[in-house]
């Protein structure tokens, strides 16, 4: 059973649509910023400023490691996973890749509307800001979400996205 590699910007779904997809085909949901946050007992907010990207970054690309290739796992991956450590080089080496490119409006609407602020590099306090950040980011990004198996434009849901995935014979 391929894994199934959920990447894109904060907000774009991974996670929501990781779970849900998880309990629809049977497979386990992994979330990489919730391992990461018991493995080092602290949120990802607190690891950002206590210890700095660049420790946040080599955590993630230790835990993308320790995932098994082929274990049945649907994984939401962090914003800024792929960029990262020839992190794309692990996600293909360990099953297949699906970037949800969701338009930074929508993503900053999300981010405004969440009830909590706990993303770092995202800070929410100014709608205009926040929407001139996720365009930048994404700009940086785009060349490593890219290379996803898959692009799913727009907004999703569970539906579209096993149909992709049985189309392209990854699940039955």
């Amino acid at each position: 059973m391929k894994n199934i590699f959920l990447l894109g910007m904060p907000s774009s779904g991974k996670s929501t649509l990781g779970k849900n997809l998880a309990r629809e085909i049977g497979y386990e949901f992994v979330d990489m910023d919730k391992r990461i946050e018991l493995r080092e007992m602290l949120t990802i907010a607190e690891i950002f400023s206590l210890r700095g990207e660049e420790y946040f970054r080599k955590a993630e690309s230790e835990v993308l490691q320790s995932l098994p290739a082929d274990a049945g796992l649907i994984v939401s991956t962090g914003g800024g996973v792929p960029c990262f450590h020839n992190n794309m080089d692990a996600i293909r080496e360990r099953g297949v890749s699906v970037f949800l490119d969701v338009p930074p409006k929508m993503l900053a609407d999300r981010m405004m509307h969440t009830r909590k602020n706990d993303r770092p590099l995202f800070p929410t306090d100014d709608a205009a800001t926040l929407l001139e950040e996720l365009e930048r980011k994404l700009n940086v990004r785009r060349a490593f979400y890219e290379q996803a198996d898959v692009t799913i434009e727009g907004e999703t849901d569970v539906q579209t996205l096993l149909e992709v995935l049985r189309h392209l014979s990854v699940i039955a």
